[in-house]
């Protein structure tokens, strides 16, 4: 019987393929790696963006917010899990480059940098509705649809804007105190179809989106202080 074959596991290759090729040109995950790049995580607030001379060296907060807006995209609940990916799945493994935090340093990253997050996964949402990445009419995010464009006929006011920020952050607040507990929910897709628009739009609006990101840092520091609302 003729049935394809695969390599052998003990043969070595002369030229094995570089990390790049792990991942087609049109892949969602290259969305994530250029939109934490055009971030100012020292502005944003991300601990351990600035280094000591001496001492053990830090995972850079890009690197590990990379993997944590991976986890959110795909609903990975679990830092274990998300330690397990580093190792085995190729999308990870491109992404990070390589690196494999054990579990205990990303769950820190997010308990030490739990605001800051959540500014990210809300401007990374609202920028997958601005390239066009989320397919459909809707984006759904954890159970919950926005629109995600105003019809023709009918603008979305500022107050229905401000209702559906207002939600999505209560849907990310969830999402990150379900990261606390390690639960586990559904996939949410990106369009790949929409991946080189997107990287497009991000190169040409990476100035308007640190403004607005900047924005949000000024707004939460200039609000009363009281309890936070994301869990730890």
């Amino acid at each position: 019987m003729r049935h394809l074959q695969g390599q052998p596991r003990s043969q070595t290759s002369l030229l094995p393929p570089s990390i790049e090729e792990y991942v087609p040109e049109d892949h969602p995950v290259r969305v994530i790696d250029a939109f934490v790049d055009s971030l100012d995580v020292v502005e944003l607030g991300f601990d351990k963006a600035h280094t000591a001379a001496t001492g053990r060296r830090p995972y850079h907060p890009g690197d590990l917010l990379k993997l944590y807006l991976y986890a959110y995209l795909n609903q990975t609940s679990s830092s274990r899990r998300l330690e397990k990916e580093c190792h085995r799945n190729l999308e990870v493994l491109w992404l990070m480059k390589q690196l494999a935090p054990d579990f205990k340093t990303i769950a820190d990253f997010r308990k030490d940098n739990g605001q800051a997050i959540k500014r990210v996964y809300r401007q990374f949402v609202l920028f997958c509705k601005q390239a066009g990445l989320v397919s459909g009419p809707l984006v759904a995010i954890d159970g919950s649809k926005f629109k995600a464009a105003a019809s023709k006929d009918q603008a979305v006011t500022r107050k229905q804007l401000e209702k559906q920020l207002g939600q999505l952050e209560q849907k990310i607040a969830r999402y990150l105190g379900e990261l606390a507990k390690s639960d586990q929910q559904t996939e949410t897709d990106l369009d790949r179809d929409k991946v080189n628009d997107a990287l497009a739009y991000l190169h040409s609006h990476k100035s308007e989106l640190q403004d607005e990101l900047k924005a949000l840092v000024d707004n939460d520091q200039s609000r009363p202080a009281g309890p936070s609302r994301t869990p730890g």
